[in-house]
């Protein structure tokens, strides 16, 4: 036995499971280093072990493929190793061995199964192997993803028992939840398992799943000088070998051997698609590769070879073969020749690498009406394969030119292409000589490539071109039952080594390949690739048709490069246009206060309505800096199940630390929030009154008691505050939603808009969080929250300067300026009742909480009763039998009887009429029918004709009855049916969120199925990729099986499923719904205050409008269009989280395009900058459709943006969206969820100087009525109008509105422009001026020193010169008026005169640098000089 034929017999593998080899393209590979180092533990010192000898232990490593329960690959095994116990420490077994592997199988569900085995010897010598248990190692996670293991402290977990128990059905994944796993206690084994790059450069050297030690040798590989191949593998130095003048033998003739091929295939029971057709000898191939014992270290080559008779005629033709015919003689050469040269450039000087080839028979059925191939070229004749012989080479390494005979080989013994091959003649009585000639031969001129080759040397460009790159990770090699790939086949037309086309592929008309694709066949056609090579080839301008196209590299490689891409521009790295915002986050609730204890004691006697629980007395007062223990089981366990939510708006407080308070102060307020699923609320205006009445306090931090306003403008003098009422009880919320709703009070936070009631400009939002409300089984419970009402201020997009540009190409975030303008004082209150009547309903979910649905779980769509009859089923599934004409208005339109009124009557009002009324329907008719009997001779000849009329009426409606019933017997049946087969489910889903669960389907037929599955919803839908599949089976813990390549993609995307007969699969969906219904809203203020009866304190309850209701209907169809199952789905939908709220203000019908900067909440903490590992990938989905999201990535370890554009609508609409972020590919729950409002306003742009007044005008348009409006700005003191007050704005007018801008600051910002009808409190219009403002030349500079804190403060002079010759009048302003004031705000001076400036600084409360300018402008209020003063508090 050679060195190959050992090397190779010693590693045939086990290859996968057939569904893991039907991918194509092929995936790519993946490289490991797993480290073995010990096993611990007390489990090795078997009791079956003590009287044995030689005790040793063993690791086995073998591939798994959980899925399908398949034993894949070779076990490794390492060295036997002895037992080592030493004093306090546990018994153990050191191994220190390093196995590498590569595999393209990247499930999750691949694992490395390792086994403990212990080697002895009995008493009698003979050997004695005990498994001593197992563990499991997953490769991949579930994302497909190489796993990093790294067990340093506790170890791999060893499990009792051997791997053999994996094959049991039982096992299945997730595996490791299994209860029929038993872990080992105290015994684990020490490894790591991780990714090694380096071996990716020996790929075409060992075959994928192939275990191999540290210390094996690879032949192709050298030998390393520290003992390890893999660390840093080197290869062998490659030579080029040469064969030509290729020949090939069958016994006892190539007519003879051929002839009793086709025979044998004639009586095939299995090709029945002959049926009288010929059946032809298409192609002969022959596969020529360089193996090592291990594989193909490229794929073969493939090439044409044909009869030497033909090749003298000059024309390839076919053996063909007739049932019932004979076969055509022939006295020709019986050889199959090629006499192109064949290049190996794979070789290596090694005695395990040798060379392997394959012939291979390409047959075709042809159905000529003479018996003949009209074509055998042509692309749409069923053809396969049949691998007929194959040979090895094994030359020595110094092996010189020279001519080899080798025998072929055939039959059921193993060959490297792993292949079946046609049998060998039965040779029983012949010698080993004869048998190798009976099995045919092969024979050709070998020579290396320092040999002087003058006969084909003329065409070296020909040679290289076609040659392939050597690929680290080259495709397998082709299956005999499928053709070859179009880039390895190599017509005997060229004589070099080129992209290897076969005649049956180039000897076709261009016109026709070019035109039509051919399709492929079932016994295996030429794939479509190769028409589309071809296609490719026969657009190009060539006059020697399509047989001088044969260099032409065809590999996709070459494909992917030649295509016309080159002309494509490449996009270059995202660079953001827009500057990004910082997400700062929900801004958390302050438990600070800015009152002291006298300003709250104030607060509090200010008379507040007292909160009473249902027993009458206070209602219990928590503290909201108290933890909050959420125990559900608790509050679902409590008997008052009735929930009063109540919220008090008290107080609002003004921030000391807002400098412009004084003058944007409100006089009025009020809110805007929405609880729950109940409507969004605007609450009435609401007064602020002081409640410090001594003035003792400071004015800018005293509160204002929030009191309510009449609908004559007048105070209401009653109770202050403003309170709503909220009820919340069983009969509002529906079946199991009382758990949705604990759980929103727990989670979620309600954000709350204050607005100004007079300019209807935004104060500001606070958030408070609603878990305090949860009352854990206790009466009621109230608490009292200051809030911090926040206002973020960003800044206007601006050009990006160079200098604001990153190394990464992003660009510098802009700060989100928040102010804090005040604090508002809440009280929330929960109040628990009793429940009116009895709950019949269940607290816990309906069969929404198992992921698992059947139809035999009871939530079947018909449990018996009528055809006709819409009711539910009554107990005992009993229908009460009704009148035809009393359910169905349709038929008794159609009745000619005088009941018909009656009838119609009572079908109007079947469920309405009361019992009274029909007892007086029935006096009447006994009334009149005794009448009738009471009368006269005629009166009874007139009923008697009555009678007659009224029987043949009826029998009329009998006949009309009959007919309907037969009309719609077949739809009512079908009817009933469909509902035996409708499954219900409820769902209870939110913004964002996918519903993952599973639906038993069973096929009720003894024959298989191909069922297809349809929604009538989008949002509903298969999970039709597995890993998704397995990570939602993660998330909720569900243990049904699980399938690879379950479903079949129609070309519409519609999933089927193949079941076998009385077969049940569970099919997984998924229900997200990313899509919000947001009506733009037109800004309008607040609302009337409506009192209910008797109660002049509070606002009536409010009402709740529940979410409309989803029903989506999937159907399971059966082939022929036979219904199997189906499903109706009830989507309830649930308010969802809002983590941030952006509120944005933009021009009116543009695009606002906005970069939101995500939070690092996803960086480790303590992680380096640009740390590539350990960060989650962002994805973004938008609750608008027309709304564009996307999220941008700079690089590894650098911030991540959320990219926005957004269509902005008319004035002064308001459009309302949500944004969902994911770290997770498969979309199941958002991290965060934001909120976003967008302001569309009249933009106006102006262009200052800081301290200098730019004046402009605004155009007025009337509405259809006369109004009386007042214009409000957000920064009064630096944008003045022209009317002040308020003034008549005429219907259908124009009118101007003067602007004067005097900006205190440079930079670009907005100022918001209001105006308002005064009268009603609606926005009639609204403006956002843009101010881009520049700093005026300093022409002066001072500089002074004050002391901090508290005193008088400081005066000070400084002198100005009049530089005109004539009497000027100057005005002075200052940017800093709270820390600078003026002894005269203007000044008259003559020509050439110098006036002394008197200036005030006041205190400041902390030390620290101010620059203050000083602008001095003349009579038209423009700059002349402006002064800088520098004071430093010290």
């Amino acid at each position: 036995m050679g060195e190959w034929q050992r090397i190779f017999v010693q590693n045939l593998t086990v290859p996968p499971h057939n569904q893991r080899r039907r991918h194509s393209p092929p995936r790519e590979s993946t490289a490991f280093q797993f480290i073995l180092k010990s096993v611990e533990g007390d489990a090795l010192k078997l009791r079956a072990l003590d009287e044995m000898s030689d005790v040793e232990f063993q690791l086995r490593l073998s591939f798994f493929d959980v899925t399908y329960h398949h034993f894949f690959g070779k076990t490794w095994r390492s060295a036997t190793k002895p037992l080592k116990a030493g004093l306090g420490h546990p018994p153990a077994v050191v191994f220190h061995e390093t196995v590498y592997f590569h595999t393209s199988l990247d499930y999750p569900s691949i694992v490395l199964v390792v086994e403990v085995v212990a080697t002895a010897r009995r008493r009698d010598g003979t050997p004695q192997e005990m498994s001593c248990g197992f563990g499991i190692v997953h490769l991949f996670n579930s994302r497909s993803e190489p796993t990093n293991l790294n067990l340093k402290d506790k170890g791999l977990s060893l499990y009792h028992g051997t791997p053999r128990a994996l094959l049991h059905p039982l096992l299945q994944e997730p595996i490791e939840m299994n209860k029929n796993l038993m872990v080992i206690d105290s015994c684990h084994l020490q490894c790591s398992l991780q990714p090694h790059p380096p071996l990716e450069a020996v790929y075409h050297l060992l075959p994928e799943n192939t275990l191999v030690s540290s210390l094996q040798r690879i032949p192709g590989m050298l030998a390393a000088h520290e003992g390890d191949l893999f660390q840093k593998p080197r290869l062998m130095k490659t030579v080029t070998w040469y064969l030509e003048k290729l020949s090939i033998h069958l016994y006892p003739s190539l007519e003879r051997f051929e002839e009793e091929l086709l025979d044998l295939l004639m009586s095939d029971q299995g090709n029945s698609m002959l049926d009288g057709n010929t059946l032809a000898v298409q192609e002969r191939r022959l596969h020529i590769g360089v193996h090592n014992g291990f594989c193909f270290v490229q794929p073969p080559q493939v090439v044409v070879v044909v009869p030497e008779a033909e090749v003298a005629r000059g024309r390839t033709g076919s053996l063909q073969r007739k049932q019932g015919a004979g076969v055509r003689p022939s006295s020709e050469g019986q050889a199959l020749v090629l006499r192109s040269r064949i290049h190996l450039t794979e070789m290596v000087h090694h005695p395990a690498f040798g060379v392997v080839l394959l012939l291979e028979y390409v047959f075709s059925v042809a159905s000529g009406p003479d018996g003949k191939t009209p074509s055998v070229t042509s692309l749409t004749t069923p053809a396969y394969m049949h691998s007929i012989r194959w040979a090895v080479w094994n030359p020595s390494p110094d092996a010189a030119s020279s001519n080899v005979v080798l025998p072929l080989q055939g039959g059921v013994q193993h060959n490297p292409s792993h292949v079946l091959v046609y049998k060998t003649p039965p040779a029983t009585m012949s010698s080993e000589e004869v048998k190798q000639v009976e099995s045919g031969t092969v024979q050709f001129h070998f020579s290396t490539g320092s040999e002087e080759q003058p006969a084909v040397a003329g065409k070296p460009s020909s040679s290289t071109k076609g040659e392939a790159p050597l690929s680290k990770n080259p495709p397998p090699t082709p299956s005999p039952r499928s053709p070859p790939s179009p880039q390895v086949l190599v017509s005997t037309q060229d004589y070099s080594r080129g992209p290897g086309l076969s005649i049956s592929q180039l000897s076709v008309p261009p016109v026709s390949c070019s035109s039509k694709t051919p399709s492929q066949p079932s016994g295996g056609a030429l794939p479509s690739q190769s028409s589309e090579a071809l296609r490719q080839l026969q657009e190009q301008d060539n006059p020697r048709g399509a047989i001088t196209h044969l260099e032409s590299n065809l590999s996709y490689s070459s494909l992917a490069q030649e295509s016309p891409t080159a002309d494509q521009l490449q996009e270059l790295p995202f660079t953001p246009v827009h500057v990004p915002i910082m997400a700062l986050g929900p801004h958390s609730e302050s438990p600070s206060t800015g009152l002291t204890r006298a300003a709250l004691a104030r607060l509090r006697a200010s008379g507040f309505p007292q909160l009473l629980d249902c027993n009458k007395e206070p209602v219990q007062i928590v503290d909201p800096v108290d933890p909050v223990n959420f125990i559900p089981q608790r509050e679902e366990a409590d008997l008052l199940q009735n929930n009063e939510i109540i919220l008090q708006f008290l107080a609002f407080t003004r921030a000391a630390e807002d400098r412009t308070a004084l003058e944007t102060w409100p006089k009025t307020i009020y809110f805007t929030f929405q609880f729950y699923r109940f409507p969004p609320v605007t609450t009435p205006r609401l007064q602020l009154v002081n409640a410090d009445t001594s003035k003792a306090a400071p004015f800018i931090s005293s509160s204002h008691i929030l009191m309510q306003i009449k609908e004559d403008g007048t105070l209401n003098l009653g109770s202050p505050g403003f309170q709503l009422k909220y009820m919340v009880d069983p009969g509002f919320l529906k079946p199991g939603e009382q758990r949705w709703f604990i759980r929103y009070l727990a989670e979620h936070t309600l954000q709350i808009d204050a607005w100004d009631g007079d300019s209807l400009l935004l104060v500001g939002s606070a958030a408070v969080k609603l878990k305090h409300l949860l009352r854990q089984g206790r009466t009621a419970v109230q608490v009292h929250r200051e809030l911090e009402v926040i206002t973020m201020e960003y800044k206007q997009d601006t050009a990006v300067m160079s200098g604001e540009i990153l190394k990464h190409g992003g660009v510098k975030p802009i700060g989100v300026h928040a102010v804090v303008r005040g604090r508002l004082h809440l009280s929330l209150a929960n109040i628990g009742h009793l429940c009116e009547q009895r709950q019949r309903k269940s607290i816990s979910l309906p069969p929404s909480c198992s992921r698992i649905i059947s139809s035999h779980d009871g939530n079947s769509g018909f449990h018996g009763g009528s055809l006709l009859s819409s009711n539910a089923y009554s107990a005992g599934n009993v229908c009460q039998a009704q009148k035809l004409a009393d359910v169905d208005s349709e038929l008794a339109a159609m009745l000619f009887s005088r009941l018909r009124e009656v009838s119609a009557t009572f079908q109007h009002s079947s469920r309405e009429a009361s019992v009274t009324r029909r007892r007086k329907l029935e006096r009447m008719l006994s009334v009149r029918r005794r009448e009738s009997q009471e009368g006269d001779a005629a009166k009874k000849a007139s009923l008697i004709t009555g009678r007659h009329e009224d029987r043949i009426q009826h029998a009329r409606d009998l006949q009309i009855i009959e007919a309907y019933r037969e009309r719609i017997k077949a739809e009512s049946i079908a009817s009933m049916l469909s509902q035996a087969i409708t499954t219900r489910h409820t769902l209870y889903a939110t913004f964002g969120t996918a519903e993952f669960f599973e639906f038993a389907l069973k096929n009720p037929y003894n024959v298989q199925h191909t069922v297809t599955i349809e929604t009538d919803n989008p949002e509903l839908s298969v999970i039709v990729d597995a890993r998704e599949w397995r990570h939602f089976k993660r998330l909720t813990q569900t243990t049904t099986p699980l399938e690879e390549d379950m479903f079949h993609l129609q070309d519409d995307l519609t999933p089927q499923v193949y079941l076998r007969p009385k077969e049940t699969v569970h099919i997984p969906f998924k229900y997200q719904a990313f899509s919000l219904e947001h009506a733009a809203t037109m800004q309008q203020g607040p609302t009337e205050l409506m009192f209910s009866k008797g109660k002049e304190d509070s606002a009536a309850p409010w009402k709740s409008c529940g979410m409309q209701t989803k029903h989506i209907r999937v159907s399971f169809t059966a082939s022929g269009g036979k219904l199997l199952a189906i499903l109706s789905v009830n989507v309830e939908s649930q308010p969802h989280v809002v983590d941030q709220t952006f509120r944005f203000y933009h021009p009116e019908l543009t695009f606002l395009k906005k970069s939101i900067r995500l939070p690092p909440w996803h960086t480790l903490p303590g992680a380096p900058v640009g740390m590539p590992g350990g960060e989650p990938e962002m994805f973004v989905r938008c609750s608008d459709p027309n709304i564009i999201c996307e999220t941008k990535k700079m690089g590894p370890g650098e911030p991540q943006d959320v990219f926005l554009k957004v269509a902005g609508g008319p004035s002064p609409q308001i459009k309302r969206f949500f944004l969902s972020i994911y770290t997770d590919p498969w979309l199941a729950a958002p991290t965060q969820i934001w909120q976003f409002y967008l302001h569309s306003l009249q933009r106006v742009d102006v262009s200052c100087i800081t301290g200098q007044l730019t004046r402009l005008s605004l155009v007025l348009r009337g509405t259809q009525a006369i109004r009386k409006v007042k214009a409000y700005t957000s920064h009064p003191h630096e944008l003045t109008v022209d009317p002040e007050g308020i003034f008549i704005l005429p219907a259908n007018g124009v009118q101007d509105l003067h602007l004067g801008v005097r900006p205190q600051s440079a930079g670009s910002r907005f100022v918001y422009l209001n105006l308002v009808d005064v009268e009603y409190h609606q926005l009639v219009s609204s403006w956002l001026v843009c101010l881009s403002c520049r700093q005026p030349l300093v022409s002066k500079a001072f500089e002074i020193v004050l002391p901090p804190g508290g005193g008088k403060g400081s005066n000070k002079r400084i002198t100005y010169a009049n530089p005109y010759p004539s009497r000027r009048v100057y005005f002075l302003h200052t940017n800093r008026p709270d820390l600078l004031q003026f002894k005269e705000d203007s000044f008259e001076i003559g020509g050439g005169e110098t006036y002394t400036i008197g200036l005030r600084f006041a205190p400041s409360q902390s030390a620290g640098e101010e620059e203050i300018l000083i602008y001095i402008n003349d009579h038209e209020d423009k700059n002349e000089e402006t002064f800088c003063v520098k004071v430093t508090y010290q």
